[in-house]
This record gives structure tokens, sequence and C-alpha cells, in this order.
């Protein structure tokens, strides 16, 4: 396993390094670039080039891009002249990674708790109406796009159900700041007020960006779980007379969760773009956010950073689901 495990570390490092290579080289070949970003439209033809040798853009692009991984080992990302203007991109990026951390954990574990359970109960039911009717909603839940329905359930169900539509917390509240998660902050240090509040916020942003995982882990829990269940093995299973929860949980859950295993790691991914959007509509102060205001704004050293940093994430998410897969069957561990 610590074999298997340092292999794909490895692996981890060459890919991180080629998708920074690859950002570095596309955000420098958008249109404008860095000095018109900064000099704005006033901008003259002497001060456009004394600024782009003073950034060295004037050098070759693999000069620039080792330039650039020598100061971002020591975490200097450069400064946002958009985002928030004066501040480091790494700050802006610790000030706001624990707030979309927060809204993808809580959409992520909505998706998880409603769809592996209502997937298994829809395949042992299959061809009922309530297999019918979940297979729909999934249909749906996948249709709908992520910006249209925040703006249903801000527009519509904050009203109605009494909830906060923008922001993480509200400002009257004076909460402690520890961890930069502020329900976990309000738990720490019992102002669970706090807490409460800042949970109230979650709710719509993380409804909203959990439909399109729920409705994938919906259907690939409930396809598996149809796969495993015309095996001969569970066939087997109930001959013998073991009970139902044991065949559930030692035979058909247990073989059915490497393809579901698959999909969390990969929505859990794809959870940061959505984040854009439901961020965007909610106010919702995160990376997400920062990324569309960074476009907006042409903040180039904000938008690098924080690119890289989601593909980082990405691919570590994808090293836990290669780990969990050789958790869950070892013989994939000596392939």
């Amino acid at each position: 396993m610590l074999r298997y495990t340092i292999r794909r570390l490895i692996q981890l490092v060459g890919v991180v390094l080629v998708l920074s290579l690859l950002l570095f080289a596309w955000l420098r070949a958008l249109p404008g670039g860095p000095v018109s970003a900064l000099l704005g439209e006033r901008a003259t033809p002497e001060s456009r080039a004394a600024l782009t040798k003073q950034l060295g853009l004037d050098q070759p692009i693999i000069v620039q891009y080792f330039k650039f991984l020598g100061r971002a080992a020591s975490g200097d990302f450069g400064v946002s002249n958009g985002v928030q203007p004066g501040d480091s991109a790494m700050e802006i990026f610790l000030q706001r990674f624990p707030a979309t951390i927060e809204l993808s954990f809580s959409a992520l574990l909505i998706a998880i708790a409603l769809g592996i359970p209502l997937g298994y109960l829809a395949a042992k039911r299959r061809g009922s109406w309530f297999d019918n009717m979940s297979v729909i909603g999934s249909l749906i839940g996948v249709a709908i796009p992520v910006f249209f329905l925040a703006y249903v359930l801000k527009d519509n169900f904050s009203h109605l159900l009494g909830l906060p539509s923008i922001g993480r917390q509200n400002g009257d509240i004076g909460a402690t700041r520890v961890t930069g998660f502020f329900v976990l902050d309000g738990l720490l240090t019992r102002e669970f007020d706090a807490s409460w509040d800042a949970l109230k916020h979650l709710i719509l942003p993380a409804m909203a960006l959990a439909t399109i995982p729920f409705a994938v882990i919906f259907r690939i829990t409930r396809a598996a779980v149809l796969e495993v269940l015309d095996e001969d093995f569970v066939r087997t299973a109930e001959s013998k007379g073991l009970t139902a929860p044991v065949i559930r949980r030692r035979h058909v859950l247990r073989n059915a969760m490497l393809p579901v295993v698959t999909t969390i790691g990969l929505q859990t991914g794809a959870l940061l773009s959505g984040a854009v959007l439901t961020e965007k509509v909610f106010a919702f102060p995160g990376v997400g956010e920062a990324l569309a205001l960074g476009f907006e704004r042409r903040d180039y050293p904000v938008l690098l950073l924080l690119l890289i940093m989601a593909a980082i994430v990405y691919v570590l998410v994808n090293l836990l689901v290669d780990l969990s897969y050789a958790l869950i069957d070892p013989r994939i561990r000596t392939r």
C-alpha cells in the first residue's frame, strides 16, 4: 500500500507541473495581458514597454515560467490588481478557500446522503413507481442549470423558508474567527448562534450546488446495484439463508461501491466549477466568486494561483479515489 501511494504521489507532482505550465502559458496568451490590466486605458507605448521589461514579459515564456516557479516555491504568486487590490494572491486564496470547502462539503454531503440510499432503494424496487419517479427526478436534476436553480432558490425560497440569500454570515453577530470555517468556528468557541447562522447561510447555495452531484451519484448507484443484484454470488448468498442486511452490506454495497466512489471523486472536483456560478448568485465570498471577479477584472496573479490550486485539489481528490480503490479492492494495489 505504501509503495502504491508513493508511486501515485510522484505522478501527482508531474501532473501538477504540466498543468501549471499550461495555465501559465494560457493566461499569458489571453487578450490584453497583465500590462494592459495594470496600466488600464491610459497606457502609453512608453509605459507599456517599461512595465513589460519590469515584469520580465519580454523574456521567452519558458524563462518566465521558471522564474514564476522560483517565486511560487516561496509562496509569492504576485499581488492582486482587481479582486482585492493590494492584497497578495496567496492571502486572497487563504481567506476564501475555507468558504468554498465549506460550501462544497455541504453540497457533497447532501448529494451522498440522498443519492446512495435512494439509488439503492430504486434498484431494489426496479420498475416500481418509486423507481420511475426517482429516475425522472434525477434527469430533471441533471438538466436544470445550476445558476437557474440558484436564482429560483434565492428569489422564491429564501423568503418562503426564512433563509438568508447572500453572504456567509450575518455581520452583526461578531463571531470569533479561528479556522475560517464559520460553522466549525462557532462550535469550537461555543458561539452556537454564530454556527447556526452560518449553517443557515449554507443551506440554499448548498442545495443548488448539490443537484447535479446528487443526480449523478443516484444514477450510478442505481446502475451499479442493479448489476450486482444480477450476479450469481448474490443469489447464492440468498439461497444460503443469509439475512438481507448481511447481503446488502457484505455483497451488494461493497461490490457496487467502486463506480460510486469514482463518481464521488469526479463530482468533488467538478463542484469547484459549479461553485463559481453558485457563489456569484449568492454573493458567497469563496474561491468561485474570486475566479469570476478575476476574469472580469483581469486579475492575472489571482487567476493563476486559484486555477493552479483548483487543479491541485482535483488531482488530490483523484489520488484519494485511487487509494480508496486499493482499500475496497486489494487487487488494484498490484496493478
